[in-house]
């Protein structure tokens, strides 16, 4: 089935697809109970810095079906050139598309995170309805064990929780070999989903400071973080 067409306004030289609600995004990959094939892109700053370094990435989310913009970043840099547009947090999004799967009985497969992580978030979609599910953790590193549970069990949507880019370059593989599901990177989101991290408090995610808790929790990430300013200098200049 082919997946509706959609304008796109370039945000760093990436794509993005402006969406006025997480439904019309989750429409544009399950249309009446039936799944279109492709890969899902949930793009924020970070990812944008990324790509604007990595050719290859770059590359790998402009070839996507689908781009949303889940940072506020890049909400706002798209709104700055008069589209407006919703932010979809992809952890979000990936919930709302796991109940849709359930809904309609289509088959997923669960990809990346530690085997604990991995497995408790099996267990939970199938406590919520989802019975067509199954999972492979992070920590396998024969891809053709992979390959062949694919081949073995038909999934229709397939989400990768490997983090950035390594999860994009897996998924262009996969995509290659088995081009009949869609698939879908979603970086910590099984941890934070079995609560294996707690997400950021609501009064953070109103105010768009989930990456300022996360910064507090974890001060490692300190490195990836000056990204933002970065990526907020550019979008001052208007040079995204």
């Amino acid at each position: 089935m082919k997946a509706p067409t959609k304008s796109t306004v370039n945000v760093g030289g990436l794509a993005i697809m402006p969406f006025q609600s997480m439904e019309s995004a989750l429409d544009h990959v399950v249309t009446e109970g039936r799944v279109n094939s492709g890969v899902g892109v949930s793009v924020n700053s970070e990812i944008v810095m990324m790509a604007r370094k990595d050719q290859n990435l770059r590359d790998h989310i402009n070839s996507a079906s689908l781009r949303f913009a889940d940072g506020i970043g890049v909400v706002k840099t798209v709104a700055s050139k008069g589209v407006p547009n919703a932010r979809i947090p992809g952890c979000e999004f990936w919930e709302a598309l796991m109940l849709r799967a359930a809904q309609a009985d289509i088959p997923v497969m669960l990809i990346g995170a530690k085997p604990e992580v991995n497995h408790a978030a099996v267990e939970k979609l199938r406590q919520a309805g989802l019975s067509s599910v199954s999972g492979i953790h992070g920590y396998i590193n024969d891809e053709q064990y992979i390959f062949d549970e694919i081949d073995a069990k038909q999934p229709k949507i397939i989400t990768v929780a490997l983090g950035a880019p390594k999860q994009e370059q897996l998924i262009a593989r996969l995509h290659e070999r088995y081009p009949h599901a869609f698939y879908l990177g979603v970086g910590g989101t099984y941890d934070v989903y079995t609560g294996h991290v707690k997400r950021a408090p609501q009064l953070f995610c109103r105010l768009h400071l989930e990456w300022f808790y996360r910064l507090c929790a974890q001060p490692s990430r300190i490195g990836r973080q000056l990204n933002l300013f970065h990526y907020l200098a550019l979008h001052l200049m208007r040079r995204l």
